[in-house]
């Protein structure tokens, strides 16, 4: 309210702009609950699956089998466990929350659950690998991963699970785009860094979407579920994993550039050097990274290394 110059009048409380009101109020608004009555944690990129067809569908896509075991990513609420477990499968649950874990153990203990094991941690920090190998095997046939990926680790998990010793199946719900990545074929637009480490080591199936909907609470992204068969023949060998997941990076952090420059920029030597070798090896020193296939991207890696 203004005097009659115009200047505001000091007895009259300003009101607050109406968006204020409701940034507040939507502050002191409740977490969403699931109807189970757990509070998801939004650290924890915490979206419950609930429909139980899906839950049906994920677990099935493991192709179970009664001598497998199985390490859960994720294991939340335990929703997928019980489908798991239903199936006759050994399950070692690995959740980082503490409240959902304890809750799991004391389901068990209730149940009586003997198939069950339930782990409280980071799944990137515990050894699960060595919770069900033995530590010289390079493929085990009953050992299987799978989970419901929280979508800020799923790149890092995807690389631990295709660390040696590797399963025998890997079934993971992951961001929908990040599935198109992991099954993009060479020269897509998603083809990456991402889709030649997977390819190299695995046959990618992208089974089928699952809205957001299917969550409590909703992410705002589809999901998709994927499937990671370990080649009975991988393209790099286990001691080159790590270096050669490097070396894609590496290139496609340059991805607009010519591979000539992209692999001397990569290894330290000079581009007309990279360019004889390139030819030689029949790949075009003027391609682009994202042309290449993984077999290619191997072939070129090992070559890089006599260099």
């Amino acid at each position: 309210m203004e005097g009659p110059s115009g200047a505001r009048d000091p007895r009259v409380r300003a009101r607050r702009p109406r968006r204020l009101h409701r940034r507040r109020a939507a502050r002191r608004r409740p977490h969403r609950r699931d109807p189970q009555g757990v509070i998801p944690d939004k650290r924890l990129g915490q979206h419950f699956l609930t429909d139980r067809n899906i839950l049906q569908r994920i677990a099935d896509a493991l192709e179970p089998a009664p001598d497998d075991v199985v390490v859960e990513i994720g294991a939340g609420k335990g929703s997928l466990t019980d489908e798991l477990l239903a199936r006759g499968l050994r399950v070692i649950a690995i959740e980082k929350d503490r409240r959902l874990a304890a809750e799991l153990g004391t389901r068990k203990a209730e149940r009586g659950t003997d198939g069950l094991t339930v782990v409280h941690g980071d799944a990137l920090r515990v050894d699960w690998q060595a919770m069900v190998v033995p530590p010289s095997a390079f493929r085990v046939p009953h050992f299987k991963v799978i989970g419901n990926i929280p979508y800020a680790i799923t790149s890092p998990l995807i690389d631990k699970a295709l660390t040696p010793p590797l399963p025998a199946c890997i079934v993971f719900l992951v961001q929908a785009e990040v599935a198109d990545r992991v099954a993009a074929p060479p020269g897509s637009k998603t083809y990456g860094a991402l889709s030649v480490g997977v390819q190299a080591v695995c046959r990618v199936e992208r089974l089928f979407t699952v809205r957001a909907g299917a969550f409590t609470p909703p992410p705002k992204v589809h999901s998709a579920l994927v499937r990671l068969t370990p080649l009975a023949q991988p393209l790099v060998a286990p001691e080159e994993i790590v270096v050669f997941r490097a070396f894609v990076t590496a290139c496609f952090s340059r991805r607009r550039k010519q591979l000539r420059n992209v692999v001397a920029g990569a290894t330290g030597h000079s581009a007309p050097r990279v360019a004889a070798g390139l030819a030689a090896l029949g790949v075009d020193p003027m391609a682009r990274p994202e042309t290449l296939s993984p077999d290619r991207f191997v072939r070129l890696l090992r070559w890089s290394a006599r260099l």
